[in-house]
């Protein structure tokens, strides 16, 4: 069989496996003389090796990529010409350089920085002066230089008889076996790119699986790893910046005012004697808007309307940048996102920050989401920061029927997270939980029933009502709908469980939906900040009275606020506060979004509504309790550079901390 297949085909293999081999070899050569792994389990190294390979294999192939599409193409012809043998060694030599190369900085870099080669070492280019000097200093550079040329004169040789190799007579084949060759390579080939059986490919975020620093660093493989980060290059903190505007987030947040510390310990005289647990329920798509209880004309969301009169809830909370990926970042690692160029959880510069939810000793840590957590590298940002997390995705469940691009739908994900809570309460195990629902995302997918849930049909709504509500489908109406109902579920499971009494339950939007515009919220509207106001309910009975609490809201302020209410000793390094602390009442919400194609920021305090673009600095300041879309900016000079100076002051915070809250 092997015998039959073309020489051409085995040429193309053939140089992938050396590619690879050659590739792999300086990762054994990273892990002999440069990883530090001796805290490292076996499980741990060995899971990192065998993820590595994938990473230089996916690499291998994409360097031979471009010429194995000129082989294909060419077919037998491309083994008799000469002008493809001059080609394919010019090529390959370069090739093979360049992969050094990346591979000897990224050692010398790891073993100045302890970080594997990123876009950030570009920064070096500025000054080449001192840059060389460094180089010369710290290695034989000289020396280096000639192996480098002999290392390029072995690579031209063994590429001209790695093509000579295959120059052999062969039999010409049909047009229909030379594409199904065609099809079979390119195929195979962009499979081992892929390099992936699930919904998504394999990303630099799974590198970060591991609590261990140098185990993920490990698992890396810098040149995919520069290239992932690239876009990200310039995305640094102004120092300049940060420290005119760090007296004014100081006496904000009540800072120190004579050194940049962010630090702010929060130790309770006495805690519970039986931990309660906690519970974080991500709401996919659901704003104040379109629920009832803010005022929405259809009932479409019973069970939280009457959730939130036993709750306390926030009717002034707003996410920070309008998408799922961004909530889950800002929620988790208690700092806005605030990227232009995607999110901040594709960013590989930013996933390691100290963060609340790791601080929660003695709790077991879960997160559950209906698909993959390569998800907007999600992975990444979870077990980057979180000790011992437990991650419950697709493949993880007893019961799997894939509902849509999401994963299983939200009935079957909150089953199955209370299957696992529910052993944890006869473990007498407290936990931390994080349920990150997607139902009520497009498609809208639901069941034609479910227990007592039934979709609406078309025409039991009527078009007036429907256009007065906002809702752009009855079927986007019905996804909230089964939203709603499957919260009501999850509280009774978790009854009849019994771990109910003792748990903080915390429910957000991660955005709101996409709406039509109303009477309801009509500035919010004409602003482009309707997508960031959400709701914001901590259901816990046994440890917090029921309230409406109307001061400014942010997400990063969850965790602050959800570890004070169970009296977890903490430390505070980022922006968020306390809501349920009532001695913090020049509460703001920070907000990140787009003003005319331009990206800008947005800070609200009470009633007033303060924005400006990052580019051309255009400001405004509206009152969103009044009639009328007027800027008042000229009319109220004092509180709009007052407000200014504070949003400023949360901008270059946040880029700073993205940099500077790194784990010791």
């Amino acid at each position: 069989m092997f015998k039959k297949i073309p020489y051409y085909i085995k040429y193309i293999f053939t140089n992938v496996f050396f590619l690879f081999a050659i590739i792999s070899i300086f990762r054994i050569i990273f892990y002999s003389f440069f990883t530090d792994l001796e805290n490292a389990t076996t499980a741990e190294v060995r899971k990192a090796f065998f993820l590595g390979l994938r990473f230089d294999l996916k690499l291998a192939i994409i360097t031979f990529f471009p010429l194995a599409i000129l082989v294909l193409i060419t077919n037998y012809r491309f083994l008799k010409n000469k002008i493809y043998k001059r080609i394919a060694t010019i090529y390959l030599s370069i090739a093979y350089l360049i992969l050094t190369l990346f591979f000897l900085f990224d050692f010398g870099y790891y073993d100045y920085l302890n970080i594997r080669l990123d876009a950030s070492s570009l920064r070096f280019l500025t000054n080449l002066k001192i840059s060389g000097q460094v180089l010369v200093e710290s290695y034989p550079i000289y020396k280096g230089i000639f192996a480098l040329l002999v290392l390029v004169f072995i690579i031209y040789k063994f590429s001209k008889y790695m093509y000579n190799r295959f120059t052999k007579a062969e039999e010409k084949r049909s047009k229909k076996v030379k594409a199904l060759y065609f099809i079979t390579t390119i195929l195979l080939l962009s499979f081992g790119i892929y390099s992936s059986f699930s919904h998504y490919p394999l990303r630099w975020s799974q590198a970060f699986f591991s609590k261990n620093n140098a185990v993920n660093q490990f698992t890396l493989n810098p040149v995919l790893y520069f290239f992932d980060s690239f876009a990200y290059r310039s995305e640094g903190v102004n120092m300049e910046e940060f420290k005119k505007y760090y007296p004014v987030i100081a006496k904000h947040l009540d800072l120190p005012k004579d050194r940049i510390s962010f630090e702010r310990k929060v130790v309770f005289d006495s805690t519970y004697t039986k931990k309660p647990n906690v519970v974080i329920v991500m709401m996919e798509s659901v704003g104040v808007k379109p629920m009832s209880f803010y005022g929405n004309p259809i009932k479409s969301t019973p069970i939280l309307d009457s959730l939130a009169q036993v709750s306390v809830s926030f009717p002034n909370f707003y996410v920070h940048k309008s998408g799922t990926a961004a909530s889950v970042f800002a929620s988790v690692t208690g700092l806005p996102d605030i990227e232009d160029v995607r999110t901040a959880s594709r960013n590989p510069l930013l996933q390691d920050q100290r963060i609340i939810f790791d601080q929660f000793t003695g709790y077991e840590k879960l997160y559950f989401l209906g698909g993959s957590a390569n998800w907007a590298n999600i992975r990444g940002v979870f077990q980057a920061n979180i000790n011992n997390l437990k991650i419950f995705e697709e493949g993880s469940y007893k019961t799997e029927e894939r509902a849509d691009v999401w994963g299983i739908d939200d009935y079957e994900l909150f089953k199955e997270s209370d299957q696992e809570l529910q052993k944890l309460k006869k473990e007498e195990k407290p936990f931390v939980a994080y349920i990150q629902t997607a139902s009520n995302h497009m498609p809208f997918t639901v069941p034609n029933e479910k227990e007592s849930y039934k979709p609406l049909k078309d025409n039991e709504i009527s078009e007036d009502l429907l256009e007065k509500s906002g809702f752009k489908s009855v079927a986007q109406l019905n996804a909230l709908r089964y939203l709603d109902f499957n919260i009501g579920r999850f509280l009774e499971r978790a009854k009849q469980s019994g771990y109910y009494n003792n748990t903080i339950f915390v429910f957000f939007g991660d955005h709101n939906t996409a709406m039509k515009r109303t009477d309801l919220y009509p500035k919010e509207f004409d602003l482009n900040i309707q997508l960031q106001h959400v709701p914001f309910l901590i259901h816990a009975p046994k440890f917090v009275a029921p309230e409406t609490i109307s001061k400014n809201g942010k997400l990063i302020d969850l965790f602050p606020t959800v570890a004070s209410l169970a009296k977890i000793n903490y430390t505070n390094y980022t922006l968020g506060n306390d809501l349920l602390d009532s001695t913090q009442t020049n509460t703001t919400s920070f907000v990140y979004l787009g003003i005319n194609g331009e990206p800008a920021v947005g800070l609200l305090q009470d009633s007033l509504y303060y924005s400006k673009t990052n580019i051309t600095n255009t400001t405004s300041l509206f009152n969103l309790k009044t009639k009328g879309l007027k800027d008042i900016k000229e009319d109220n000079l004092v509180r709009a550079q007052q407000m200014d100076s504070l949003l400023s002051a949360y901008f270059h915070s946040t880029k700073y901390l993205y940099f500077n809250n790194k784990k010791r």
